[in-house]
């Protein structure tokens, strides 16, 4: 952009004069208020070129081609395959963690999967209901959900949560479309075996993934808030790892994938460095027998080996606090977490 011409007064000369003091003893002509500025000492334009460089930008071009190529197998054998994520645990409460996760899902997106992207919000949930002074309540690890509980939790869920999540992943470049089990009636819940101790607790009935099938058919992520109706319209609240073993199913999905607070399946608990890499489900039934799997690690894993029975080809449990945990998952033979198999 062009600097403006600065006007002179008619009695000045033409040319640069010599530099003068700035107290000018017959000021009835000039009327500066400040130090009048020279055009040599106008500040620079300012221009995205010259802003912090970008980490990828400064890597040898070879390494990338290098790290790409490496890739190639890895994004071949997944590409036009189902992924489903459920997102929770440690990536989501850390903004930079959240901002891996967003930038894995939209890449996996790029190259050609199809990835299905089902939340909860547990630590959301907490945070609105401290707000309007209502006590969170659980029982057994499950979220006790009487009538006010679940209309808190339908509208941190579906109403900000989930279109949060559905700005991050379009801002990101993808094209992410947020819905919940009870749009286009993706999910019927029924109550839970224990429903009168839980409340508003459910399970899954059915599902009927008509809904999301063209989106993933037209590359869109569908974002899948935990939430569901019965025949009724009386809305529960459902276990996210549940909804999306289920839809992973009804999906015939290639993959499920668990982000957790913990590394994965440790043969034994106390030691982080025992990491299973990889268990079919005999293995992992005989673990639980014997008390090596426990706690929460239960029902996730219940999740994944109800998964793998009804036709998904591997489930996998990871660590959600390492950053780029589902590119380690799916582009490489290292892994971040736990392979469970059929």
């Amino acid at each position: 952009m062009a600097a403006k011409a600065l006007l002179l007064p008619k009695s000045l000369p033409l040319q640069n004069p010599p530099p003068k003091p700035l107290i000018n003893p017959n000021p009835t002509h000039l009327h500066f208020t400040t130090k009048p500025k020279s055009p040599i000492s106008l500040p620079p334009l300012k221009s995205t070129s010259i802003s912090q460089p970008d980490p990828l930008v400064t890597t040898p071009p070879k390494t990338r081609v290098r790290i790409l190529s490496e890739a190639l197998p890895f994004i071949q054998k997944f590409r036009n395959k189902t992924i489903v994520v459920k997102y929770g645990g440690a990536a989501m409460k850390s903004g930079d963690l959240q901002a891996s996760v967003i930038a894995d899902l939209v890449l996996l997106s790029c190259v050609g999967m199809r990835v299905v992207f089902v939340h909860g919000g547990g630590p959301e949930i907490n945070l609105w209901l401290s707000k309007l002074g209502i006590k969170p309540n659980f029982l057994n690890g499950l979220r006790v959900t009487d009538a006010s509980t679940m209309e808190i939790v339908s509208m941190v869920l579906i109403g900000k949560v989930n279109k949060m999540l559905v700005s991050l992943v379009n801002k990101a470049g993808g094209t992410a479309v947020g819905l919940s089990g009870i749009d286009g009636r993706l999910l019927t819940a029924s109550p839970a075996v224990n429903a009168e101790e839980l409340g508003f607790v459910g399970d899954i009935a059915s599902v009927d993934s008509g809904v999301i099938r063209p989106l993933i058919d037209n590359g869109c992520i569908p974002v899948i808030a935990s939430v569901a109706a019965d025949g009724n319209g009386q809305m529960y609240n459902i276990n996210a790892d549940t909804v999306a073993g289920e839809l992973a199913a009804a999906l015939g999905a290639e993959k499920l994938i668990l982000l957790t607070d913990v590394v994965g399946i440790l043969e034994d608990r106390n030691d982080v460095g025992s990491l299973v890499k990889e268990i079919d489900i005999k293995g992992v039934k005989k673990m639980m027998a014997e008390g090596k799997i426990a706690g929460g690690m239960i029902p996730k894993v219940n999740c994944c080996i109800r998964s793998l029975a009804q036709g998904v080809r591997t489930t996998s449990i990871i660590d959600g606090g390492l950053e780029h945990s589902l590119l380690l998952e799916i582009l490489t033979d290292e892994g971040a977490g736990t392979m469970i198999t059929g």
